[in-house]
């Protein structure tokens, strides 16, 4: 009945997006010509990982927002390139200086920048950006207006590890829209969202949106292509056959025969390592009211060694993937910063005699059930994935039987889309297969303050902020210092040397399970579009679901 049932969904999500794309004159090279406000070409359909039905969404403070809404609508002050290391591009800022001393940070603005309801951004702005209730940072002291193209923030401590996260990852917002809120976070902004990006919206339905055209973009060059269309669909094998019905365009996506899209041509495909860890996240911490096995450390030792990696590699993501490591650091790039000692990378084979022993060492009891059992409470415990994920579907049911030659018994399940965001928002899961999002600089500290600090978490039951990513709800108070510590100096030495308490911890703690970094498999329409990222020029991370850096694709791209 379930098969029949997903079938059925299947074959309308088919059927409805198609319908929607041949209304909207999307995609289809017939359609060439016919599309855009300007005519001048195609509108280009994305797919981005919405499910139907889309519910509008453009609050960039929302964990629930829209794709498109980071990087096209909203934008940072400026753009760092997470497909290749390298300095950051000014966008909404022009340039910045640091103090010798670390603890205050000039930016000069870009002059001239509207919103796009033709009214001017100003410092205000920006001030507003850092210092509103939704986003405020623990560590910045002031933020102020030096004149009317220069902010000038001031720290309690030296602060330039977080330059990225100041200037990367935080989006400015118009104050004469956002200040009027009662609530920033449960903020739709559901309908003509004020933003400087590229793109605006036009029209939104429960199974797709569009965007058009910003005319009054800072940047004259950009963007060139008229509209774009995203696609609300139940996953990765409904895209595959609207690409191969010539109505989908762009799409990042698990394939396991690329060729089976690229074989006439009309498709271009990159494929590369993601900098995104896909890891296991557990609800970890029971004094933060999680509940289940997982929450003793020692179930979440013996299942990651349990599990053979090559295995789902092989069987689940067709050996696209490549190891993780379980420092977090991203593999090649950031081996510097890795303790001696520690692994470079994960095992890939199983070890079912270590797990037992840890499992044994911690007071386990092997019982009749072939399942270890300790006070009454079984090594049990659901990892879920999100129907349509297909890889990480299949991974979660080999975990089952690896598990269970172990002594650990696993029941695998799929939630919805929006299941799983509330599952991650307000902790009520016991593990479920994800990814953490990497950084673009060679530097994992960014990554170690959003998923591993106590400042970046609350207790289950109570929804994580908009600068909040410890899905864990780890909590580690050596870990929250030698963060601290990171953040105040340029010194390698000393970063090093807080990196290893930092990565000495997580790896004896596994908050996170390491698995892999996927391979990232981005198919684009080459036929009517030109200008995607390619081998030889990386400009951009190519995944069509990773915020920004999509955004900044899309702004790029041009009619052939």
């Amino acid at each position: 009945m379930m098969l029949t049932k997903r079938a059925w969904r299947k074959a309308a999500t088919v059927a409805l997006a198609a319908a929607m794309l041949a209304t909207s004159a999307c995609g289809s090279n017939d359609d060439k010509g016919k599309g855009g406000e300007g005519g001048s070409g195609p509108t280009l359909a994305i797919f981005s990982g919405s499910q139907t039905p889309i519910v509008a969404n453009f609050n960039p403070y929302s964990p629930t927002a829209l794709p498109g809404t980071l990087g096209s609508i909203y934008e940072p002050l400026f753009f760092y390139n997470k497909a290749k290391v390298g300095d950051p591009m000014p966008m909404l800022g022009e340039s910045f200086e640091w103090s010798k001393d670390g603890k205050s940070l000039t930016v000069k603005l870009r002059k001239n920048v509207k919103w796009n309801d033709d009214k001017p951004l100003t410092a205000d702005d920006v001030i507003y950006s850092f210092t509103n209730e939704a986003v405020k940072l623990e560590y910045v002291n002031e933020v102020k207006k030096v004149d009317d193209n220069t902010i000038e923030f001031t720290f309690k401590d030296p602060q330039f590890t977080n330059e990225y996260a100041l200037l990367g990852a935080t989006y400015i917002v118009p104050k004469h829209v956002f200040s009027s809120q009662k609530d920033l976070v449960t903020f739709t902004n559901a309908t003509d969202p004020v933003g400087t990006g590229p793109f605006k919206l036009k029209a939104i339905t429960d199974a797709s949106y569009n965007v058009v055209k910003n005319d009054k973009y800072w940047d004259p060059e950009r963007p060139k292509i008229k509209e774009v269309q995203y696609l609300g669909i139940d996953g990765s094998s409904t895209a595959e056959s609207l690409f191969k019905a010539n109505q989908l365009d762009y799409s990042t996506m698990f394939v396991p025969d690329p060729k089976t899209l690229t074989g006439n041509g009309r498709l271009g495909y990159l494929h590369m390592s993601s900098p995104n860890p896909i890891s296991i996240l557990t609800c970890s911490n029971a004094e933060y009211g999680c509940k289940g096995a997982q929450t003793d450390k020692a179930v979440r030792q013996a299942f990651s060694k349990a599990l053979n990696r090559d295995e789902i590699n092989k069987k689940a993501y067709y050996g696209h993937a490549s190891l993780a490591a379980p420092t977090f650091t991203l593999p090649g790039r950031d081996e510097k910063w890795i303790k001696d000692g520690l692994p470079k990378l994960v095992p890939g084979s199983a070890d079912v005699a270590g797990a037992k022993k840890i499992l044994e060492d911690a007071g386990y009891k092997l019982g009749s059930d072939g399942i270890y059992a300790k006070g009454g409470q079984k090594a049990s415990f659901t990892v879920a994935s999100v129907e349509g994920w297909s890889d990480a579907n299949a991974a979660g049911q080999l975990m089952v039987a690896q598990a269970k030659a172990a002594g650990i018994q696993v029941k695998a399940e799929t939630v919805t889309l929006d299941q799983y965001t509330e599952m991650r928002q307000n902790g009520k899961f016991e593990m479920i297969i994800s990814a953490l999002f990497g950084t673009p600089v060679s530097d994992p500290y960014t990554l170690y303050l959003n998923y591993f600090t106590t400042q970046a978490t609350t207790k289950v039951g109570t929804a994580l902020g908009p600068k909040q990513t410890n899905f864990a709800r780890y909590a580690n108070p050596k870990v929250d210092e030698a963060v601290k510590k990171a953040a105040q100096t340029n010194d390698e030495g000393i970063k090093k040397e807080a990196y290893a308490v930092i990565q000495q911890a997580i790896v004896e703690d596994v908050p996170y399970i390491p698995m892999f970094h996927g391979g990232s498999q981005t198919f684009f329409n080459q036929k009517d579009f030109q200008g995607w990222p390619s081998e030889e020029d990386l400009y951009a991370f190519p995944a069509s679901w990773d915020g920004l850096q999509a955004a900044y694709v899309l702004s790029k791209v041009s009619y052939k």
